[in-house]
């Protein structure tokens, strides 16, 4: 017998638990709690000196129910121990709302990670559906007249650059409304990791004087291209590449260096994701067979970005 466990029972301590009591009220086993005590997280309310005993008092029930389950939840021990010193202060105070938005931080990190899991369960269960195929079909981008910044993306870069450009051409264009915005991007930029960047907005007008230096007028061509609408947010953007390079492959067509994306919709217009609309326009050489007109543009959705 643990006599640690049972010292409470004999002494009669009313406000003060034995290890085993605690563990019996809690569901919290014995080994758990010690192992709490070793990393500071649930300290016994006093340790006798003489036997090494543990006692607990019925104040640390919550606490150390709150610490199972954000462990549970897998909250780092750094981030707990911050978010336990500061409810050691008491509910109400500063330190009580800091404690609150460690918690709220790790939830919303957890909700991330539960939705980026839940679609890729979708896109695994479509990939495994035969019957499964994203609408691509072959269209004719007329000219267009836009505002863009031309942009070296080197290895290793996180989107800061692609930030930097719309920064750069939503002050160019100011308060006029605008098309959605959109971009030309070199295969090497998925293939390799760094290569060209063009991103757009359209404009009919000139460039307006103090527009930043990066902002160039440029002149879109006709241009003909495999054009799918992916939609909901990019995670699965690789299903819809690989549709539209499915497609050009049967179709035997030329591909050209080039893919553009519209952001139809995109996180500039709405802050849930699942109403996103990306089209993806993969740029091959003119065939005879190609549709004239479809003035649909192009649009930014690669994964990239």
């Amino acid at each position: 017998m643990d006599e640690e466990t049972d010292m409470g029972e004999e002494t009669g301590l009313a406000e003060r638990w034995t290890i085993g009591e605690f563990s019996r009220i809690t569901h919290l086993s014995i080994r758990t709690l010690r192992r709490y005590h070793e990393q500071e997280l649930l300290v016994p309310a006093h340790v006798d000196p003489a036997t090494g005993y543990r006692y607990y008092t019925p104040a640390q029930v919550r606490p150390a129910l709150t610490i199972r389950r954000l462990r549970e939840l897998d909250l780092p021990l750094a981030d707990l121990r911050r978010f336990l010193d500061a409810e050691s202060t008491g509910a109400g105070g500063t330190d009580h709302g800091a404690a609150q938005q460690i918690v709220a931080a790790h939830l919303r990190r957890l909700e991330d990670r539960l939705g980026r899991t839940q679609r890729a369960v979708q896109a695994l269960r479509e990939l495994l559906d035969p019957r499964a195929e994203r609408a691509v079909s072959l269209e004719v981008l007329p000219p267009q007249r836009v505002l863009a910044v031309s942009v070296d993306v080197p290895p290793g870069a996180d989107l800061s650059w692609y930030d930097a450009a719309m920064h750069d051409l939503d002050l160019a264009a100011g308060d006029r409304p605008v098309l959605p915005p959109g971009g030309r991007y070199e295969h090497d930029l998925f293939t390799e990791g760094h290569g060209s960047a063009t991103v757009y907005l359209p404009a009919e007008v000139a460039l307006p004087p103090g527009a930043p230096a990066t902002v160039k007028p440029l002149q879109l061509p006709r241009r003909t291209a495999a054009v799918a609408t992916h939609h909901g947010p990019h995670d699965d953007l690789d299903l819809t590449y690989g549709a539209v390079g499915s497609f050009i492959a049967r179709r035997g067509l030329r591909s050209q260096d080039l893919v553009e994306e519209i952001y139809l919709v995109g996180p500039r217009d709405t802050d849930e994701p699942e109403r996103w609309r990306t089209l993806v326009a993969w740029l091959v050489d003119p065939a005879p067979s190609a549709p004239g007109g479809g003035g649909r543009g192009s649009g930014p959705g690669h994964r990239y970005l």
